[in-house]
């Protein structure tokens, strides 16, 4: 995070959005190993992007505006991003002091 902007990679992927766009963040988890195996992760049940490397816990950002992410051509939007991070709880207070 920096100049008001939240950034992360996951492998070939990348998001990038406003702190102002961010209208909620939480810590979620547990979850399964399905959601987490692999590479980036789309649900179909409400266009959210995962980007996770363990199953206990991580925090999820809900966008105030869809973001681009997983699709290259932007065309795909997603109304939240969850990330398992190594600091949950920093990036919370983070996100929430900004």
């Amino acid at each position: 995070m920096g100049a008001g902007r939240l950034t992360a990679r996951f492998g070939p992927w990348q998001v990038q959005t406003a702190l102002d766009n961010i209208a909620d963040v939480s810590i979620t988890g547990p979850y399964t190993f399905v959601k987490t195996a692999g590479p980036a992760h789309l649900s179909l049940a409400d266009r959210g992007l995962t980007f996770a490397t363990n199953g206990h816990r991580g925090v999820c950002l809900a966008m105030v505006e869809p973001i681009r992410g997983i699709d290259p051509f932007g065309l795909l939007r997603h109304p939240n991003l969850t990330l398992t991070v190594a600091d949950c709880d920093g990036l919370v207070d983070s996100v929430q002091g900004r």
